[in-house]
């Protein structure tokens, strides 16, 4: 799943690749909770643990602890009446190994990445309710602002690079038929309504 190519930019990044000691990337994984249609997207989720474990990386995972926007059947696709944490929910994910977003120092780590799934436009953002019009969870932006002011490698899966989008006031084409650009405003993460 992760191309050579992006591990061996984050070993040059960071100048252990000349170091004789093996090198192993220190990793944080951003989840948004467990399922496809409230949370993390699973198979994107373990494939980015998987093959960050096989290159040798050290993972370690966080996420919001918040009600998530809502609770979807995964078997009917109805919203459901219950109320569900995303941090409880993506430990099912981490087998209980799992922080809170608030703990998570950007400067520990050489990359950081973010699975997709509408958890993250949800949970992590607004964008699946409102659009180009979204708010992003203050905690993330401020990860994002720090990763790239301290040149820590991002990673980003399925709908998740639309937070980065938003965070870094870029545009971004989604697919084929959906350009969404924003203008530079310093109010961002204050429009999260959850």
């Amino acid at each position: 799943m992760l191309a050579k190519g992006f591990m061996k930019k984050i070993m040059v990044r960071n100048r252990r690749l000349l170091s004789t000691t093996p090198f192993h990337p220190k990793t944080a994984i951003i989840m948004s909770g467990c399922g496809v249609y409230d949370g993390a997207e699973i198979t994107e989720t373990v494939a980015m643990i998987v093959s960050l474990s096989k290159h040798g990386a050290k993972v370690d995972y966080f996420a919001p602890d918040m009600e998530q926007y809502h609770v979807v059947n995964h078997t009917t696709g109805e919203e459901m009446d219950e109320k569900r944490n995303v941090l409880v929910e993506s430990a099912r994910i981490t087998r209980g190994n799992i922080k809170e977003l608030g703990e998570l120092d950007v400067d520990k780590y050489d990359a950081i990445f973010f699975p997709g799934g509408f958890g993250a436009a949800k949970n992590l953002c607004t964008y699946a309710i409102e659009g180009s019009e979204m708010g992003v969870l203050p905690d993330v932006a401020n990860i994002l602002r720090r990763a790239k002011d301290s040149n820590v490698n991002i990673g980003m899966a399925c709908i998740s690079p639309i937070i980065a989008a938003k965070v870094r006031y870029i545009g971004l084409v989604i697919g084929a038929w959906k350009r969404v650009r924003w203008e530079r405003s310093d109010t961002y993460s204050g429009r999260y309504k959850h």
